[in-house]
């Protein structure tokens, strides 16, 4: 019951978030397409007025980062002060004066996690307009728009006009880029969650062989061998993310050569779409999960060395991995795709287009 609680609570907490995102795209690419105008540099374009206007929303958004780093940084300090008033065998009630100021803290990761959702997907909407605005200005070969003359600029136009055809979903080389990217974010996020997984199992591994050849370690009369946990913990992240960091470079160059730069951009934007909403349920679920965890151990329900609390407890192995793994890792695959997109593409104009 607990993960299914936790799963619903991600699922209908990601809409508002993402309504909100939406909202802001819809209202700063309005209101930079009506003033564009009064900006001498765009030249009374549209589109390239809605474009700046997303960015001066996106600046907006990140100006705030101060605060939303100092949200952050609640978590993990009142998340240390906890352990380390465990270790040292603090009396228990400093321990339940600090398990309030965790479920806090927790609460407010969530919170900016999301923040860092929404800003990636902000950034990813103006980084795929410039995706597609360096594929116009390589058709139109031309080498420095700082320099661009009357001509270029409209011949500049008619590609970017021509290129919102080969977008269109009624090509199979786009739909086919869209749904491999709808994937990425649920196979990125799998790998992730199972190198915790097997990370995970190695360290209860090394904990059994130390509780088993260390003399007077059940006893407490012996310290465990705290190097040893963590050289595990360090290599096992290490190595074991090496192919969720593959993902993000390899999946645009493959589809980009076999299929073309119209399935590249395809591919960021279902990545995208995908992803926020995917992010948004597993931060802010496995969130919950964790406090329901620390919300038993207040003495609800029963309390500790119940069948409630072991139950938030099996919740909580769930809830972490996705919260502090897969979900805030999401926001970088999907610039990374971005930016990997942008690098590349002359060799995507280039490519073996096979459809």
């Amino acid at each position: 019951m607990t993960i299914m609680s936790g799963n619903a609570v991600g699922m209908i907490s990601s809409g508002l978030p993402v309504i909100t995102v939406a909202i802001a795209l819809l209202i700063s690419f309005w209101l930079g397409e009506q003033f564009a105008g009064l900006i001498p540099a765009l030249t009374g374009n549209a589109f390239l007025g809605g474009v700046y206007g997303t960015t001066m929303a996106t600046m907006g958004m990140l100006s705030t980062a101060g605060i939303v780093l100092t949200m952050d940084g609640l978590g993990p300090i009142v998340d240390n002060a906890g352990g380390i008033a465990e270790m040292s065998g603090a009396p228990e009630i400093i321990r339940e004066r600090i398990e309030p100021l965790d479920a806090l803290g927790n609460t407010t990761k969530a919170l900016t996690k999301g923040y860092a959702m929404g800003s990636a997907a902000l950034a990813s909407l103006l980084l795929f307009q410039a995706f597609v605005l360096e594929v116009a200005r390589y058709q139109a070969k031309i080498i420095d728009l700082t320099t661009i003359t009357s001509a270029q600029a409209t011949l500049l136009g008619t590609k970017l006009s021509s290129l919102g055809t080969s977008l269109a979903l009624n090509h199979p080389d786009v739909v086919i880029g869209a749904l491999i990217g709808a994937m990425l974010p649920f196979v990125f996020s799998g790998t992730a969650i199972n190198a915790v997984s097997i990370g995970a199992y190695r360290m209860v591994e090394e904990v059994r062989r130390q509780l088993r050849e260390i003399p007077g370690l059940r006893e407490g009369t012996a310290k465990p061998n705290y190097a040893a946990a963590v050289d595990i913990s360090t290599r096992t992240a290490l190595r074991l993310m090496v192919v969720p960091g593959a993902i993000p470079v390899v999946a645009p160059l493959v589809v980009g050569v076999f299929l073309g730069w119209a399935a590249v951009g395809a591919l960021v934007v279902g990545a995208t779409i995908s992803a926020i909403p995917l992010a948004i349920m597993m931060m802010w679920g496995g969130a919950a999960m964790d406090n329901a965890k620390k919300y038993v151990e207040m003495g609800h329900f029963g309390g500790k060395n119940t069948e409630t609390h072991a139950a938030t407890v099996v919740g909580d192995t769930v809830g972490d991995p996705w919260k502090d793994t897969a979900g805030p890792s999401l926001h970088i695959l999907i610039k990374l795709l971005n930016t990997i997109s942008l690098v590349f593409i002359p060799l995507f104009l280039a490519a073996i287009i096979i459809l």
